[in-house]
């Protein structure tokens, strides 16, 4: 069985595929004008706008539920595994695949926005959604769903628990089954509570787990600031060729640095646009700009730190598939977080095993929830027609995730990690045809974002305006959302409570506008 997994994942992970990647961020980078760049200070102001509804999260919220899935296991141990087989080069191939993957980021995001709806009160969206309004294929859009909640409900989620399983045991001696069963029981509370628990869990941990990883990480870099120049060298020789213990293995670096790049920040598979379609926005491209910027972070940041940590410190080993070992730095060990363990130990020692074992649970723990949202919004679109659901699909979704996260806690790391390969990859394939395809209507609406910008408007979307069909959450849903948000606001704004009595803000003879 392992030797078919391992097939599967070689056809589905074969060179034309990698390559397809970064042809296809290059495109959508030409098409849209360079936006990763353009509109960089958009990003930043919009990542921290924190209007909310009834039935959406904040951009704020959103971000954080999307940073929560791409910041897990692929930061730590997939970067480690992206050095071991494809060498320093391949933490290159990683950088571009970002920059390019931003704006394929951008374009799927806003498809999310454009074709979301509003099912039991939330806002849903993702591949499924735009596919079948924005296409009109419907048995396209029905298998993408299925297919999300194989590949992110059951295989990826038994990466993140082996993961962390494998960290509490080498840092704390805790048994695989134990901490699987911990994990369950936590993840259990969480899902239990629907989109709203989810996005606030996510809120405040993912930047606070964030910024204490990057803290130590920076720590660990300010002792050997003096190798970074050198290190980065390395980096920009090994990708080219131009380094003469990994100059040969160029192949493996662009290989294993697009797909370990990839399976961190999941642009262009259509995984990260659920929570993207989430948000409480007033134009679509707003929030695509919000997503593009989380790629960033996910691997120019997150991965970057990561990479420097092993590579400055020189706990790595280079043994690409096939070839003899190019570098043996720590004898014995095998790729994955064990290498940042004992980057973190070299200069806090005997720190480094256990708080690299804490980080990766908060990390992967985040990760684990996003799956599961992701998850329930494709079987939220399978059951949309039924007046109330298959209500056992819905318990049978939630047992088969808590299932997997048990069992990925206790199979071998090679296995979960294979498994979780095949299924991303697979995603993958059936949402860039679709992106590829609807690739018109996503300019459309950034075209019109950029219009109504440069006329000195926060935009506003309207899809009859432009042309775009299908896209009825916007034409009929979002002028009540934004009326009632709006009498709430003001209704906020005109009043205030001083003992015990509310009191008008302003003169009601003189409304303030709003």
């Amino acid at each position: 069985m392992t030797d078919f997994f391992n097939w599967l994942s070689g056809m589905v992970w074969n060179q034309y595929f990698i390559y397809c990647f970064l042809a296809v961020g290059l495109f959508f980078t030409i098409a849209t004008k360079f936006v990763q760049v353009t509109h960089l200070k958009d990003m930043f102001k919009l990542m921290f706008q924190r209007k909310s509804s009834k039935s959406g999260v904040s951009s704020f919220q959103a971000i954080s539920m999307s940073l929560g899935s791409r910041v897990g296991t692929g930061n730590i141990a997939g970067v480690a595994t992206a050095i071991a087989l494809g060498g320093p080069g391949a933490i290159f191939w990683m950088w571009l695949m970002a920059f390019l993957g931003s704006a394929t980021s951008f374009i799927e995001i806003t498809l999310g926005q454009v074709y979301k709806s509003k099912l039991n009160g939330e806002y849903r969206g993702g591949p499924s959604y735009y596919i079948e309004k924005g296409l009109g294929l419907k048995k396209f859009a029905f298998a993408y769903a299925v297919l999300t909640i194989v590949a992110k409900g059951f295989l990826l989620m038994n990466i993140q628990s082996n993961t962390v399983a494998a960290s509490m045991k080498g840092a704390f001696g805790i048994p695989p089954i134990i901490t699987g069963l911990a994990m369950v029981t936590l993840l259990a509370l969480i899902i239990l509570g629907g989109v709203k628990r989810i996005a606030k869990v996510s809120e405040w941990l993912v930047p606070i787990m964030a910024i204490g990883y990057l803290i130590v990480c920076m720590i660990i870099l300010g002792a050997n600031i003096t190798a970074i120049p050198v290190v980065f060298k390395l980096i920009i020789s090994s990708a080219f060729g131009a380094e003469a213990t990994f100059g040969g293995i160029i192949g493996s670096a662009i290989a294993w640095g697009v797909q370990r790049g990839f399976f961190s920040n999941a642009a262009g598979s259509g995984g990260e646009t659920f929570e993207g379609s989430a948000a409480e926005v007033s134009h679509p491209a707003k929030q695509g700009l919000v997503q593009a910027m989380a790629v960033y972070i996910d691997t120019w940041v997150i991965c970057t730190a990561t990479a420097f940590m092993i590579l400055i410190t020189g706990m790595y080993n280079v043994h690409p598939s096939g070839t003899e070992a190019l570098a043996t730095n720590i004898p014995g060990v095998e790729a994955g977080a064990m290498n940042v363990q004992l980057a973190v130990d070299s200069v806090f020692s005997g720190f480094g095993y256990s708080f690299i074992a804490i980080a990766l649970f908060f990390f992967c723990f985040t990760t684990m929830i996003a799956y599961y949202y992701k998850s329930e919004t494709s079987l939220a679109f399978i059951n949309r027609d039924k007046k109330n659901g298959r209500t056992w699909l819905d318990y049978l979704l939630k047992f088969g995730i808590l299932f997997f996260a048990l069992t990925g806690s206790i199979i071998s790391a090679s296995t979960a990690w294979t498994l979780g390969d095949i299924g991303l990859g697979s995603m993958a394939y059936l949402n860039i045809i679709a992106i590829l395809l609807l690739t018109k209507p996503a300019l459309k609406v950034l075209k019109d974002y950029r219009e109504q910008k440069k006329a000195g408007k926060d935009p506003v979307f309207d899809p009859v305006k432009i042309g775009i069909k299908n896209a009825d959450f916007w034409e009929s849903e979002f002028e009540t959302e934004t009326s009632d948000y709006e009498i709430e606001l003001k209704k906020s704004k005109n009043e205030r409570t001083t003992s015990g009595k509310v009191q008008p803000l302003v003169n009601a003879s003189q409304p303030e506008k709003v």
